[in-house]
């Protein structure tokens, strides 16, 4: 797998940040952070196609990708709420 982290990958995670600067699940619930990490929606496990799918990147903060995506991996569903106060739960 460490074979996908290369220098083409560090290349694109520079173009997409500079694209989506500020971290999606903080801007779901009204905070402006900004993205740090390049994640995987789905998880790629290896898989090149997952991996280079660029339809399966969101931009999130460190904290967001250590904490709540890890959470969120673990239980299978969204965690939070939105600006509204309306559940995340979108899987």
């Amino acid at each position: 797998m460490a074979k996908l982290y290369d220098s083409r990958w560090r290349k694109e995670r520079i173009y997409f940040l500079q694209e989506q600067p500020l971290c999606r699940y903080c801007a779901e619930q009204g905070r402006i952070t900004p993205a740090t990490v390049v994640d995987h929606i789905v998880p790629h496990k290896g898989n090149h196609d997952l991996f280079w799918d660029k339809t399966n990147w969101q931009p999130l903060c460190k904290f967001c990708h250590d904490s709540v995506k890890q959470r969120e991996e673990i239980h299978d569903k969204r965690i939070g709420c939105d600006v509204n106060g309306f559940p995340l739960n979108k899987w």
